[in-house]
């Protein structure tokens, strides 16, 4: 037996539960065993389903039916005594609900023209200063930042006239370290990522990374920006060192080649900003370990400051699924606690051990 195998953190499948309708994205409820799962069924319905880890297993406690099929969601805007879950939809409509009474939504504003790809939330569960805000990206180009407390987006981010528009397939809040400072990230279908400032409502970065962007996020939210991990098509993903903005070449990166297939999701682990794990279209979870260089920045030959790269470790990978699994969240609460939902049906909560001693 390989000893050094044994020193690595493994990925443990603890539950396994198959599910009749197609899973787009799951998130767990803060503070408590339970995970929210949502999606749509092959009529056409909206489904939300909510589970519970009890007695060894997990059990279905509520049922959410709606007429609209569900994208997205996020609790990052929720504050922890009611903990509302917000979900985008392939109707463009954003929506906030009471998942104790989820009959009416306490919040719906459509203001997308077409379906919200992807939400994100901030300022929620003591998690970032400033306001509580949600994000959410559209295949319409738009990019809107709401307060759940108006009616209309606080901010929209899209295109100039006679701009062609992009899809926009991930959104991350980040930079949100006092009441004045956040930043939203957006990626597109195209290979763009854009940072928006919004203290000062413009456009702070851009690159394109020949890749559409499939996710973007932040490794904390309520720091002085840190990293930025970007997935995308054609199996690759970004690291960028997001501490030195250099005039020219913007901020220095790290570019992995992981999964053979598109890597549809990057999350940062709660307890460890170093640590993140990105999904696969062929049902494969990859761990990583992002590991800094002696020295973040250097000056260059005019005398500007310029960010160098680190570089990413691979702590384990283990496929778990057959079809691509499109939703992945870590548990705030409980460290290496994790589920996945994947196109094969399946909503599997797992387990990532050793955390601690890489």
């Amino acid at each position: 037996m390989d000893m050094a195998a044994l020193d690595k953190p493994q990925v443990v499948v603890h539950f396994q539960r198959s599910v009749d309708f197609t899973v787009f994205d799951c998130r767990w409820v803060p503070r408590s065993t339970r995970l929210v799962c949502m999606g749509n069924r092959a009529r056409g319905s909206g489904l939300l389903h909510l589970y519970e880890l009890t007695r060894g297993e997990l059990k279905l406690v509520k049922e959410v039916e709606k007429a609209t099929p569900f994208k997205c969601g996020t609790f990052g805007a929720a504050n922890l005594a009611d903990r509302h879950l917000a979900t985008g939809d392939v109707s463009g409509t954003l929506s906030v609900w009471n998942l104790e009474s989820p009959e009416v939504p306490v919040f719906s504003a459509k203001k997308h023209n077409e379906i919200i790809n992807c939400i994100d939330g901030v300022g929620g569960l003591g998690i970032g200063e400033g306001a509580p805000e949600l994000v959410t990206g559209s295949r319409d180009g738009t990019v809107k930042v709401w307060d759940p407390r108006q009616k209309n987006p606080v901010a929209n981010m899209e295109p100039m006239e006679g701009e062609t528009k992009r899809d926009c397939w991930t959104v991350a809040f980040g930079n949100a370290y006092n009441q004045q400072e956040r930043c939203v990230c957006a990626g597109y279908d195209n290979g763009d990522i854009k940072l928006f400032d919004l203290r000062t409502m413009s456009l702070r970065w851009e690159t394109n990374i020949k890749n559409g962007i499939c996710s973007v996020e932040f490794d904390r939210k309520d720091i002085n920006m840190n990293k930025l991990v970007a997935t995308s098509l054609e199996g690759k993903f970004h690291v960028f060192d997001l501490r030195t903005q250099h005039p020219k070449k913007g901020f220095a990166s790290v570019m992995e080649k992981a999964h053979k297939s598109t890597v549809w999701l990057t999350r940062h682990l709660p307890q460890n900003r170093e640590i993140f794990a990105t999904t696969g279209g062929a049902g494969t979870i990859h761990v990583w370990k992002y590991e800094y260089p002696p020295q973040r920045s250097r000056k260059d030959g005019n005398g500007d400051r310029m960010g160098v790269a680190g570089c990413v470790r691979l702590l384990q990978n283990v496929g778990v699924a057959t079809q691509p699994i499109s939703g992945f969240d870590w548990s705030p609460d409980k460290q290496g606690l994790c589920a996945c939902t994947s196109f094969d049906q399946s909503i599997r909560v797992l387990i990532v051990t050793r955390l601690n001693t890489v």
